[in-house]
């Protein structure tokens, strides 16, 4: 697998950030694209009018508006749903837009998903299945809402912390990073659509707030993990 770091890609193209689901995530996300310098809409399950009195005192700056709002007038989607919802959004109206999963398969709190129990599959695969069209990048998931809160740091920064970041079209992921720089962070592509099972729950990198050269490293670790060998015979069994 190559592993490569995404450096001083920002792409003046992203103006606008939607974000669905106004949860820890999707609020500390908000708040994070607000300080750097960007439009954000963000919507939730409720009326807009509610979702801005949580924004008013979370997310001050962002834009409370509908679903369908925060999708037409975004260049990008943040999915910040708890992932056993994913069905709820309207798949046609992300036809060709660049989407970021934020989202993990987090049995404690979902409950047992038999469609996520496959480990010859990345939950972002199954999310990518129920919409075929938009162009899907992994990323923002790996780290917790107090780290990606807390843990923002200038270029340069010598404690600067990294996430990873995983998608099928360099283009995309290219321009993902460049919001993830934005927003104070190193990214560190780990490769395909596919290759995000490294960075979800009962990966070494899930959880971790570590620097560049340590994502990197965790990332090549799961390999050697026992939760990668399982996958890897997972996907061996289901090729064949």
């Amino acid at each position: 697998m190559a592993l490569e770091s995404i450096v001083h890609c920002v792409s003046t193209a992203i103006r606008t950030i939607g974000i669905l689901g106004v949860g820890k995530v999707g609020t500390v996300l908000a708040r994070l694209a607000i300080a750097a310098g960007y439009r954000v809409l963000v919507a939730g399950s409720g009326p807009a009018e509610k979702i801005s009195l949580i924004t008013q005192v979370l997310a001050p700056g962002a834009d409370a508006v509908t679903a369908e709002t925060a999708i037409a007038e975004s260049d990008v989607v943040i999915l910040a749903i708890p992932l056993g919802k994913f069905r709820s959004i309207k798949a046609p109206l992300l036809r060709g837009k660049l989407v970021v999963d934020a989202m993990n398969y987090w049995w404690p709190i979902d409950g047992i998903l038999s469609e996520f129990e496959d480990a010859a599959t990345s939950s972002s695969e199954i999310v990518r299945s129920f919409i075929p069209e938009a162009r899907l990048v992994k990323t923002f998931n790996h780290m917790g809402y107090h780290e990606l809160d807390e843990d923002g740091r200038a270029p340069g920064d010598p404690d600067r912390k990294a996430l990873a970041i995983a998608g099928d079209d360099r283009d995309d992921v290219e321009a993902v990073a460049g919001v993830i720089d934005a927003m104070g962070f190193d990214a560190v592509n780990a490769g395909t659509l596919a290759e995000g099972v490294r960075f979800e729950p009962k990966t070494e990198l899930f959880g971790a707030s570590v620097d560049r050269d340590e994502v990197v490293a965790m990332l090549a670790r799961f390999d050697d993990s026992a939760f990668g060998q399982m996958v890897a015979r997972s996907r061996l069994e289901k090729a064949g």
